[in-house]
This record gives structure tokens, sequence and C-alpha cells, in this order.
């Protein structure tokens, strides 16, 4: 073989090897693209932050002026965080002997006297539907613990002022709007770990209503049902007034959302 024949195979040669490393790298390519345009098909970039979903806009509560915002004078002190509002009820340990035979006797009395006290409280003062008393409600029995924890937390802050934003930037608020009010609530029970808006309470727990807690929400308004109550700042009958309302509401337009199980 001439020179130039050797020279042409080896060439010949090198231009193989180099189309062969090549067509590795392309299958192996970070991206998952085949840079010769063979048409690998595109893989997600290993490490890549995972998408966070858009948070909803918040918009205009169309019944604020049904809150009774506070004016600016007012200033409540700052409320518990959920965690502690929710230890308000006792949860339940491992009882003695003692301690079963005694609750057993007592059963009934207790659950008798919880219905009468909640029916003498969820009587509306004058000028609007919130209960009265101390606008609180007692922690209902015979059911669980979490719903316990939530009315302990919508408790906690059922007399607080009304402020479009209120409870937003923390749980932790001096006042809170229609939402902030409900993620307080709901926070305490463990069932939400960060306020949310209306709109994002549209998204909440999964659809359908719950055997003891229902949220009922819009882009603007947010209210739940705990246990057969009625939560809102809608319908208050005055700054202080409490959030736990007598009767219902209409739930047209809205959202309806629980949280499995409950």
């Amino acid at each position: 073989m001439s020179s130039s024949g050797r020279l042409t195979a080896l060439l010949g040669a090198l231009a193989l090897a180099l189309a062969s490393a090549l067509a590795g790298c392309g299958a192996s390519h970070p991206s998952g693209q085949d840079p010769t345009g063979a048409g690998i098909a595109a893989g997600p970039t290993v490490g890549a932050p995972p998408q966070k979903p858009a948070a909803a806009k918040e918009v205009a509560d169309p019944l604020e002026a049904k809150s009774y915002p506070a004016p600016a004078s007012v200033h409540h002190v700052p409320a518990a965080t959920p965690a502690k509002a929710g230890e308000a009820i006792v949860a339940a340990g491992a009882p003695s002997d003692a301690e079963v035979r005694a609750e057993l006797q007592q059963m009934k009395a207790v659950e008798k006297s919880a219905r009468q006290t909640r029916q003498t409280r969820l009587t509306p003062v004058p000028g609007g539907q919130s209960i009265g008393g101390n606008g609180t409600l007692p922690i209902p029995v015979n059911v669980p613990e979490t719903v316990q924890k939530v009315v302990a937390g919508a408790n906690e802050i059922a007399d607080f002022p009304y402020v479009y934003g209120g409870g937003h930037a923390s749980f932790v608020d001096n006042a809170y709007d229609c939402s902030g009010s409900v993620s307080y609530a709901l926070a305490a029970g463990g069932l939400l770990s960060a306020p949310e808006t209306s709109g994002e309470l549209e998204k909440w727990g999964v659809p359908g209503p719950g055997r003891y807690i229902t949220v009922y929400a819009s882009a603007g308004h947010t209210y739940m049902y705990v246990d057969g109550i009625l939560y809102d700042t809608a319908g208050r009958s005055g700054v202080y007034a409490s959030r736990w309302l007598v009767g219902t509401t209409d739930n047209a337009g809205y959202a309806v959302r629980h949280w499995p199980g409950l």
C-alpha cells in the first residue's frame, strides 16, 4: 500500500473512532439531550429544586364591613402560638384503674353538663350573631383530640379585633382577618404549618364537607364549621365580639374542604 493509501486509511479510522466517542457522550449528556440532534428525550436535571406552586393572591374581603374592622386606636395583646393555644385541652394519658372507674361514673353527667353549657352560650348578643358569655366554646367531648385543639385555638383569638391581613405575617398577632383566624385555629390542631390566604384555603385538605371540620373558602373570604358551630369574622356583634356565631350562613360560591378523616 502506498503512503497516501495508508494515510487515507488512518484518517478514516480516526474519524470512525471520533464519531463513536461523540455518540457515547451524547447518551450521557447531563441535560439528557442529544447534542447530535438524534432525538434522545430530555430528562430532569439532577439536583434541581422542586417547583413551588405560585401563592394565591390575597384579594379584598367582600365581607370586611361585617367583620367590625378595628380602629387604629385598638391595640389587643398578641396571641399565643397556635401550638400553645392547643395545649388548653388535656391530652389523653394512661389513667389508673381508680381514675377509669371515676370517669365512668361521671361521664354521663359531664356530657350532659357540656351540652347544657354549650346551648346556654349559643345565644347571640344584640347587634349580631356572636355568642354571648366570654365568647368561647366549651371544649367538646367525644371528638378527636385534633378537633379539640382546633376549638381551643379558635377560642384563643375568638374575641380579637378584625384587621385585614392580620395573622398572615405571623401566627402571633394582635388582630386577625378571616383567613388569619381560620389558619390560626387549624394550626392549633396541627392541620396547617403556615398562615394561608382565603384563596389558598380553597385548596386546603380535600374536597367536600367533613364530619367535624368543614372549611368554606373563596378568593376573598373564608370561614369554617367546627363540631357543627360556625366560626366566622363576618356577622360579629362588635370589635371585640366572638368569632363563634349562632346559626348558619349562605355557602354559595365557596369551595368546600375538609381534612381526611375529620
